[in-house]
């Protein structure tokens, strides 16, 4: 089925501006969850690397600016991760990488999203510590090249990792978590068109659905919301995505 037949499907249409008011509501760009979508419903990965990454950027944008408008965002959190995710997400971008092994890695990294929807990884610590510097430049140097290489921000990783090592309350990780992806996918695409790929025309629709769905998503989210019910309906959608990779990687 043609990229244009599957999006005149109406469940489509209609679950895209749900992930992105729901990933933008904890400061995430959602990419993982398009590229769940895109997966189960068997969209060419041409299509699916390109256009995370540009709805990625869109929404983690809206993210930002208005955790940021709250003041909670934290440079100290953040410019250890950037200095050495931005360049290693560019490579990933850049690599052209199998089939089989792109299945197989979005899959796990999907597990990754599955468990922080469900707030296996929502406690804060109720006494935070001061960042590691040296240990931040490590998992920036790993989640940038992730998310260049699976058309992801890396915000799906890097929250588990704020919150575990208690350095930052979940409003601050959701505002460092949105800079980061920012950042990131527009890194890992600047990689992506280096060699020579570019954005599918069609997915300007998907472009505008998603923009209503994050910019609601990002307002509530930074203020007070809880949208549970919805994430475990996401989590079920992921997880049909998780298994239908894996059985056909």
């Amino acid at each position: 089925m043609s990229v244009e037949h599957l999006l005149d499907m109406p469940l489509l249409l209609l679950l895209f501006p749900i992930v992105a008011f729901l990933y933008a509501s904890v400061g995430h760009g959602g990419a993982s969850g398009y590229l769940a979508l895109m997966s189960a419903f068997a969209f060419p990965m041409t299509f699916m690397k390109p256009t995370a990454l540009v709805l990625n950027i869109l929404v983690s944008g809206l993210s930002f600016y208005f955790y940021y408008r709250e003041k909670n965002f934290k440079f100290n959190l953040f410019y250890p991760f950037a200095l050495t995710s931005i360049p290693f997400s560019f490579i990933g971008g850049y690599l052209k990488i199998d089939a089989f092994y792109y299945k197989i890695i979005l899959a796990t990294v999907l597990v990754f999203a599955v468990m922080r929807l469900l707030g296996f990884f929502g406690k804060e610590k109720e006494n935070l510590k001061a960042i590691n510097v040296s240990m931040a430049l490590g998992f920036g140097a790993l989640i940038g090249f992730l998310s260049g290489l699976l058309g992801i921000g890396g915000g799906i990783v890097l929250s588990p990792v704020l919150l575990l090592m208690g350095w930052a309350t979940m409003k601050q990780t959701a505002a460092v978590s949105a800079l980061f992806i920012l950042v990131n996918s527009i890194s890992g695409l600047f990689g992506f068109v280096s060699q020579g790929g570019s954005l599918p025309a069609s997915s300007g629709m998907l472009i505008g659905l998603v923009f209503i769905g994050g910019l609601f998503g990002a307002y509530y989210g930074s203020v007070k919301f809880n949208s549970k019910a919805l994430r475990y309906v996401l989590s079920v959608v992921i997880g049909i995505a998780i298994f239908k990779l894996y059985a056909t990687a």
